[in-house]
């Protein structure tokens, strides 16, 4: 059994005991929290797809920890007008973990 879930303005893909880094919650870690904006249910060839969401449809997840992803360096620069910039970006992140799927 899959579903197709929103958080953090991203789609994803979870399957029960799965391991997943999504955008940053605001939670303590150790908490359940329940994703209620679920598109698509599929349990083998019986599918549900809401229109937008699956009515009735949550998953629900624990946190297991807070953190920061690698650092993304971007570069700009002007060829022969002498102009460069540096800057570098660290996304936060959570890890949750799916501990079940109900519609």
């Amino acid at each position: 059994m899959y579903a197709v879930i929103k958080t953090g303005g991203k789609q994803y893909r979870v399957v029960a005991g799965e391991k997943l880094k999504v955008e940053q919650i605001t939670a303590d870690v150790g908490s359940e929290i329940v994703l209620d904006q679920v598109f698509m249910v599929a349990e083998g060839d019986n599918i549900k797809v809401g229109a937008p969401l699956v009515n009735g449809a949550k998953v629900t997840a624990t946190i297991i920890s807070h953190g920061r992803g690698e650092k993304i360096r971007i570069f700009k620069m002007r060829r022969r007008k002498h102009y460069q910039k540096h800057q570098g970006h660290r996304q936060n992140y959570t890890e949750i973990q799916i501990s079940g799927i109900s519609a």
